[in-house]
């Protein structure tokens, strides 16, 4: 059987390391140059430089007002410095990577001050305002029904009573203790007469 020719490892080429040999794409490396190719891999990543103190300073003030590309690009240059190891990031560096990604802006910031007196005028204005409709409302509403009453609702138990509507457990059942149909307050004046039904 043929072995194809091995080739060189590309840059993103992912890192198998074993007890006694490295391992990239097809190349197999004693131990001794396992260090030197792991030193070489990230000496390629390292060749991005540490992000200036002057643009990181700052930046939790700052980050808010820049525009969205230019939070992109810082972001990526970042997230690029990041890939190496982080014992050779400046102190700036791992502070604006950590702020920007758990610090409080977008989703996670901070309610302005005094924001929870606004919501709570606003829904005491909107009670208010519900109140004040509901009682104009009911000063122009009709008055209730002639049914709406408990002598009516009473009379209406005696029809059913009469009728044998549910003998089982209803009106009409044998020691039935329910109030039946009454659920409105007595009226005020004389009881519903014959001509009102």
């Amino acid at each position: 059987m043929l072995r194809s020719f091995p080739r060189a490892a590309s840059s993103s080429a992912p890192l198998r390391v074993h007890p006694h040999r490295i391992q990239t794409n097809t190349w197999h490396l004693p131990a001794a140059a396992c260090l030197v190719q792991g030193r070489q891999i990230q000496r390629r990543h390292a060749g991005i430089h540490a992000i200036s103190n002057p643009t990181l300073v700052g930046i939790e003030k700052r980050w808010e007002a820049m525009p969205p590309q230019q939070q992109a690009d810082l972001w990526m240059a970042l997230r690029d410095r990041m890939k190496v190891n982080w014992h050779e990031m400046t102190l700036q560096e791992k502070k604006a990577a950590y702020w920007i990604a758990f610090g409080p802006h977008g989703p996670r910031a901070l309610d302005p001050p005094g924001e929870w007196k606004k919501a709570f005028w606003y829904t005491a204005l909107a009670i208010v305002v519900s109140g004040v409709l509901f009682v104009i409302e009911r000063m122009f509403a009709r008055p209730p029904p002639k049914t709406m009453n408990a002598q009516y609702q009473a009379m209406t138990n005696e029809y059913l009573k009469a009728q044998k509507t549910e003998p089982i457990t209803g009106v009409s059942s044998e020691g039935y203790t329910g109030k039946g149909m009454i659920q409105s307050k007595p009226r005020k004046g004389p009881p519903p007469g014959e001509d009102e039904d």
